[in-house]
């Protein structure tokens, strides 16, 4: 999965700490990230790139996290597209990046970025917020709010019937690949009660012997999922939530479509159950 960058290392911890030349920095507007035009994957650039034409752009980059001994820092910068050899490129190359540290640093990035944009002013007495120096988090000197990077849990469930597993896709999306049922955890419920309920709305089934599998951070959507496998209980006449999902179909084992990715929790449950792997 995107997050499995073994050997390489992934470090959080917070670091109050400034920015040197050798330094990677990750640089968004939108939905793209500033890469190195003339490289195959995802080439992030370093704070010596720009010394030139930017020669303060480390001054006021904010620490993210390190990968190994590389650090990694965000910058608020206009036209830092300007420089020749650097562009911005769509974040979509998250999901086909072959290398996933480099995907996984890019998207993790992503995430803190959306993460400090959204919190500049506080939503209780709208002030502006300010980084502690301490660990990753926004304050409110004002009014004393606190705000702490955004992660809602997510289930995604793979319903299966003997050899059957039921395969699904979304309803006005982009992404048109077949997945599992998924849903967010709402308040007052657990994982468990999350998987029953989103079921039950998305495709009209019933289920039990929940198995939980395995957790995954996904950075594009500020959640972090849950995965469960659940055998049906009854009935297996789908039902669709049109508004969520075009499709829900049974899947034999051997019709599966092979993962060709390898970013996410729900292609890997859906390659362990066509291969098997996961004893059911």
């Amino acid at each position: 999965m995107i997050q499995d960058i073994e050997p390489r290392i992934f470090n959080n911890s917070f670091k109050n700490k400034k920015a040197e030349l050798h330094d990677l920095f990750l640089s968004y507007k939108g939905d793209t990230v500033l890469v190195r035009d003339d490289k195959d994957k995802l080439w992030y650039p370093s704070f010596s790139d720009f010394k030139a034409e930017f020669p303060h752009l480390k001054d006021n980059a904010q620490f993210l996290f390190s990968i190994d001994n590389i650090n990694y820092f965000l910058v608020d910068e206009e036209g830092l597209d300007s420089v020749d050899g650097w562009s911005y490129v769509t974040t979509k190359r998250f999901r086909t990046e072959l290398k996933h540290w480099r995907s996984f640093a890019g998207v993790v990035g992503w995430q803190l970025n959306r993460w400090y944009g959204n919190h500049r002013f506080c939503s209780k007495c709208g002030k502006p917020m300010k980084h502690s120096d301490t660990e990753r988090m926004l304050y409110c000197e004002s009014c004393g709010f606190i705000a702490y990077p955004t992660i809602s849990p997510c289930v995604i469930v793979a319903v299966h019937n003997g050899e059957r597993l039921l395969l699904t896709k979304y309803a006005g999306r982009e992404y048109t690949r077949y997945a599992l049922i998924a849903g967010f955890v709402e308040i007052g419920e657990s994982l468990e009660q999350a998987v029953h309920r989103e079921v039950k709305e998305e495709v009209g089934l019933k289920v039990k012997n929940l198995k939980f599998y395995k957790s995954q951070p996904w950075p594009f959507t500020d959640t972090l999922l849950a995965g469960f496998f659940a055998e049906l209980d009854g009935d297996d006449t789908v039902t669709l939530q049109e508004d969520e999902l075009s499709i829900g179909e049974w899947v034999k084992r051997e019709d599966i479509p092979i993962d060709e990715t390898k970013i996410s929790l729900t292609g890997e449950m859906m390659e362990v159950f066509r291969t098997g792997v996961v004893e059911l």
